[in-house]
């Protein structure tokens, strides 16, 4: 059987808005209340899971919903700082010309989104699920198999981080690691991804690609 859908993430996977995260982290930390990160960490952290993070940071779980509207307000204010990884728009575009259906699921809020990628690029996904909570996103990602009436055998979710590779665990799906997000390779491949991207051209696999 081969991949006929691609979901996306977002942060990390087609945006790089790691370094706005890096210098929003302690301002976040001030306002709610958890530990700050120095630097000489972010390293380190970045090769844990969430909640790995979660518990390092002693951020609890009922803070999370706060912080991450915190967070997506700080991105919105400077999302001019805030662009695509080099060669993925147009990646995205090629998979599109060869009638590869695409999707999006993000934590992250629809006006950010277009503001990065353009709504003449958002405009040609199947289907796009934005503002999902920390731990909800293989909820969307059965929305999305909904939307398009794929099998979960026929999909696959792209991301950058662990939560990624559950999610799309959850959802029945293939997950495909990229390399330039968030998360360390390393961390990454123990999530055993069925397919790792190095490059962001190296998505254009995805065409004809075999789930078997």
């Amino acid at each position: 059987m081969t991949i006929k859908l691609a979901i996306f993430d977002f942060d990390g996977t087609l945006a790089d808005s790691y370094p706005v995260f890096a210098d929003s982290v302690n301002v976040l930390a001030a306002r709610h209340g958890f530990r700050q990160v120095q630097l000489h960490e972010q390293h380190t952290l970045r090769g844990m899971s969430a909640r790995e993070l979660m518990r390092e940071l002693h951020l609890p779980a009922w803070k999370i919903p706060a912080v991450m509207a915190d967070f997506r307000n700080i991105l919105q204010r400077r999302i001019h700082d805030v662009h695509p990884f080099p060669g993925v728009i147009d990646a995205l575009h090629a998979l599109l010309d060869k009638r590869m259906q695409l999707a999006l699921a993000t934590s992250n809020t629809l006006q950010n989104v277009t503001a990065v990628l353009g709504e003449a690029l958002i405009s040609r996904f199947a289907t796009v699920e934005c503002g999902t909570s920390l731990f909800g996103k293989s909820h969307r990602l059965r929305r999305i198999l909904k939307h398009t009436r794929m099998a979960s055998t026929e999909a696959i979710y792209v991301g950058d981080e662990i939560r990624d590779a559950e999610a799309a665990h959850e959802a029945g799906m293939m997950f495909g690691a990229v390399a330039w997000g968030y998360t360390t390779m390393e961390a990454l491949l123990r999530t055993r991804p069925g397919k790792m991207f190095c490059l962001p051209a190296d998505m254009l696999e995805l065409d004809g690609a075999s789930l078997g």
